[in-house]
């Protein structure tokens, strides 16, 4: 990111060739990219545990909502961790060999999921499970994408990947409500294993092994014990952040004994990413400027936006009492501000060029508005169509800010950091941020329900409710939506004086005289230097030029 108001884009090279090798010379050339966009969606469809059918999971199992919750905070994980991996996988085995394997094991993990294992071991098959999605989808993407841009530019990149993964997200949701609501929900299990087959046919059938590089490249010299301690590290601090409201917090002895069993663990990875010479986290990725601030940031937002994992799903099942295939069928309505999102930023760091810092507050005004709406609209009441403004509302925020802030790590990193930083983001952005907002919401509803249940019982007594031609079973139902209709309330607005102070912050940090006053300034030497080679390049320009004369 640039000091100036105008972002800076870096002279672009000659278009590069787009080929498409791995398929046979009959394939249409022009059918090519398309297959794999199809591809892209049929692995984005997966998951180890499906959420749209998270309540018929919960009665056929008798396990908690959090088991099930940590399903998908497994597979999130999963695709988090293989980050760094992905070209050492790519530059050592064939296109053809990737996705094939992706997909037989996203196929096997459908089929296992669907039966009653331990949890840990659902657990595990999830992690599994996520790495193979990220692999496949890697492999899709990255073959196409000079296809989508040609120059390789990143603001043409990322908006249109985004319409891929956010669309694919809101879309499965619905799918697998769909159904649980109609069928079984392990009928979306089947599904995917069905898309599964179909990849597998479509390599088999279309295309040849192709090596991304001439020689391939071994896998030797890979931090494998350090990936298992920092994937255990990710997977405890997922359980502490999950269960912990559950568990009541510190007063549990098991959540006390995880706590401590997580910092050795941490500990130990800590010691292994600082005196390993090739660690699967290095050090150096940490020195870039503005890594922690773009890091922090992303998980502010994703503990923003955890309304809509938690005051949503409350308000829709205990006030409205919406059932899952309505909720996720409402939720559709974001698509339009998910797909206007990504088109947006396209305009805007594309073709404009603009601010990035403005971006990140235009985004956050418009969560603003999402989460004011809800704060305005919360009621017993409504109709179900009045909130669809806040659902596009907040598919458009989410969906720049996603785009902008990977833009933003991906203009201050190099190559040789870039996915162990996208890694580390991943981790914030897919779950850290997310179970932490989560968690400060869950507390949020239960202090508030507790209180307006303490202020207001005082008033509920024999003398007034006979007065009254109200039922005491309907007049207590009515009372305890009220109450967490209220409590709802309270946070959205919280969410509201939220977003608009990181939008005032973005829009603080825009202004040259404070940026420039906040930020590190660097030694008088090093200015020195610079102006001195900066003059040094004006003599020798000046002297050709007197020269060519």
């Amino acid at each position: 990111m640039q000091d100036n108001n105008k972002e800076t884009v870096p002279a672009a090279g000659p278009p590069m060739v787009f080929a498409m090798p791995m398929y046979h010379d009959w394939v249409p050339q022009f059918v090519r990219p398309w297959i794999y966009v199809v591809l892209a969606f049929c692995l984005q469809f997966s998951n180890g545990m499906y959420l749209g059918a998270m309540n018929n999971v919960l009665g056929e199992w008798s396990v908690m909502r959090e088991d099930v919750q940590m399903c998908l905070y497994a597979t999130l994980i999963g695709m988090a961790i293989y980050f760094p991996l992905l070209f050492r996988m790519k530059f050592r085995f064939s296109n053809k060999v990737l996705l094939m394997t992706s997909a037989a094991v996203i196929a096997l993990c459908q089929v296992l999921c669907t039966l009653p294992l331990p949890l840990p071991m659902i657990w595990g098959l999830c992690v599994v499970c996520g790495m193979a999605k990220i692999q496949g989808t890697f492999e899709c993407m990255s073959s196409i994408q000079l296809w989508m841009t040609p120059k390789r530019d990143f603001a043409v990149f990322f908006p249109l990947l985004h319409i891929i993964l956010l669309t694919s997200i809101e879309v499965t949701a619905y799918i697998a409500a769909w159904f649980a609501y109609d069928m079984h929900w392990t009928y979306m299990h089947w599904f995917v294993l069905a898309l599964m087959l179909f990849v597998l046919a479509v390599q088999a059938i279309l295309t040849r092994p192709f090596h991304a590089m001439p020689k391939i490249v071994p896998l030797s010299g890979i931090d494998w014990l350090g990936a298992l301690l920092w994937l255990a590290f990710f997977m405890q601090t997922a359980w502490l952040l999950n269960f912990g409201d559950w568990l009541d917090w510190w007063h549990s002895p098991t959540f006390r004994l995880m706590c401590g069993t997580s910092l050795i663990n941490l500990a130990f990875a800590l010691q292994r990413m600082f005196y390993r010479p090739q660690a699967f986290y290095e050090p150096a990725m940490w020195n870039y400027r503005y890594l922690v601030p773009i890091v922090l940031l992303i998980g502010a937002v994703e503990a923003l936006f955890s309304t809509e994992h938690v005051l949503e799903m409350v308000y829709y099942e205990e006030v409205m009492h919406y059932a899952d295939h309505t909720s996720e069928l409402l939720n559709q309505w974001s698509l339009i501000g998910i797909w206007a999102g990504c088109l947006f930023t396209l305009g805007w760091l594309k073709l404009m060029r603009w601010n990035v810092y403005k971006l990140i507050a235009f985004a956050l005004g418009f969560y603003c508005l999402y989460v004011g709406g809800f704060y305005v609209l919360v009621d017993e009441q409504i109709r179900i169509g009045q909130l669809i403004w806040p659902l596009i509302f907040r598919g458009f925020s989410y969906s720049i800010l996603c785009i902008s802030l990977m833009w933003c790590l991906h203009a201050i990193m190099s190559f040789q950091h870039f996915f162990q930083a996208l890694s580390v983001f991943n981790i914030l952005h897919m779950y850290v941020g997310g179970l932490i907002g989560a968690a400060l919401h869950a507390h949020g509803i239960k202090y508030y329900v507790g209180d307006a249940f303490a202020r207001y019982s005082q008033f509920v007594d024999a003398v007034r409710l006979s007065a009254s031609p109200i039922h005491f079973q309907t007049f207590m139902q009515q009372f305890v939506q009220g109450a967490i209709a209220q409590s709802i309330k309270i946070l959205f607005g919280w969410s509201l004086i939220t977003g608009i102070f990181f939008a005032l912050l973005m829009l603080l940090w825009d202004i040259p005289m404070v940026r420039h006053q906040i930020k590190h300034i660097p030694s008088w030497p090093r200015v020195g230097v610079g102006i001195w080679l900066k003059y040094r390049r004006w003599q020798q320009r000046h002297a050709r030029r007197k020269i060519a004369q």
